[in-house]
């Protein structure tokens, strides 16, 4: 290489730190890290995986190729990427089916075939973070040179990671002690009243039932920014399997037929083929229909109904929960994926945390898909999710 072209490109690394460095959402950040990759190695193709140190787990995030089936794809410690994790050292190898290293089970889930590949461990303040891969130099074999790049974007992007995921958490984390004041104010009112002794027992019973309401409040708010942090933070990981949807739907259905009955609300369910399958994570996309069917439970009229649907349509999977609720404003559909979010003149007829939505969004992008939601004022509410084909069976 010479030293105008080597020039050339070290200025070009410099750039893309810079433009690393201003990126802070974890999303377009790994997409602008993983095509970086592929311009200074002249790769056909590169891939981030994140390690979860707490788990020990190492599981594909971004791919300049990516399929929906391999975001969350668990990987092998004993893999090529196991080994630069383990010994926090780069890797270089013109044939990866020649190592028995080598995990192969994303070339037969995708239509992409690694031949050769450089991988650089993601390291920050001395942790593991993942590791960054460029794969298939689309001229000649990968050199010196680009691994000595590849490795200095590594750096680079291992930081941009961190500080990416320090400054979501925070934001985060601002937000939810907003939300912890109302119900942490209620509980201390609460206990203060019950020490005045003028107090009967039915009003003691009273206050003692509304802390337990704001107590189970509390506890759903802390699950619920649990699982906003792992999602916005890359650290949640996605077990895949084929399974029928109706079987899903139907269980959706049986827990939460108690409440249904209690306001005399009925709940439908059809699929179409009936032997209709996805190819996704079976507890994370239950979740999703559950929250859904939920608020349509919740959000709808006395002795109203809510509709389960699931089919084929296109390239895509659709799946949608619509109920016969008072509707939501215009002005606040475009709202409700916010984290914290609730509708105007619902928070204190019904508990909720304002994440619920959000999670659902996160889950469902993790796989692929996107989440669209109509609603008319006096008719109703329909939650629609959609899965590509490459997700379905």
């Amino acid at each position: 290489m010479s030293l105008e072209t080597r020039l050339e490109r070290y200025r070009r690394l410099i750039e893309i730190s810079r433009d690393l460095a201003s990126t802070l959402d974890l999303d377009p950040l790994l997409n602008r890290i993983i095509e970086a990759a592929c311009d200074l190695t002249g790769a056909q193709a590169a891939s981030i995986l994140l390690y979860d140190d707490t788990a020990r787990q190492l599981y594909f995030q971004a791919a300049t190729n990516m399929d929906p089936v391999m975001r969350g794809l668990i990987v092998p410690m004993d893999s090529l990427a196991g080994w630069i994790v383990s010994n926090r050292k780069s890797l270089r190898i013109g044939d990866v089916n020649q190592d028995n290293r080598y995990f192969n089970n994303v070339a037969k889930t995708v239509s992409f075939s690694t031949q050769s590949l450089i991988g650089v461990p993601l390291i920050a303040k001395d942790r593991v973070v993942g590791v960054l891969e460029a794969l298939n130099k689309q001229s000649g074999e990968f050199s010196d040179d680009d691994e000595d790049l590849l490795s200095v974007l590594g750096a680079q992007a291992a930081i941009a990671i961190e500080n990416t995921r320090l400054f979501q958490q925070s934001d985060l984390i601002a937000e939810f002690v907003h939300e912890l004041r109302t119900p942490l104010a209620s509980v201390n009112t609460a206990t203060y009243l019950l020490l005045r002794p003028e107090l009967s027992a039915e009003q003691s019973h009273q206050i003692i039932q509304n802390i337990q309401s704001e107590t189970l409040r509390l506890t759903t708010l802390a699950s619920s920014f649990l699982d906003v942090a792992r999602l916005e933070s890359g650290r949640v990981q996605f077990q895949k399997s084929l399974f029928p949807l109706e079987t899903l739907l139907q269980e959706c259905r049986g827990a939460l037929a108690p409440r249904a009955d209690e306001s005399e609300i009925s709940v439908a369910v059809m699929v179409s083929p009936k032997d209709l399958a996805v190819h996704a994570d079976r507890d994370k996309l239950k979740q999703v229909v559950l929250n859904l069917l939920s608020n349509a439970i919740k959000y709808n009229r006395p002795a109203g109904s809510v509709l389960l649907q699931a089919e084929k349509q296109g390239k895509e999977i659709r799946l949608g929960v619509s109920d016969t609720g008072p509707g939501i404003p215009e002005e606040e559909v475009t709202h409700l994926f916010e984290k914290f979010y609730r509708v105007r003149g619902t928070e204190r007829k019904v508990m909720g945390t304002g994440l619920g939505l959000s999670i659902c969004k996160g889950i469902v992008q993790a796989h692929g898909g996107r989440i669209e939601v109509k609603s008319k004022l006096g008719e109703g509410t329909t939650f629609t999710v959609f899965l590509p084909e490459s997700t379905g069976g």
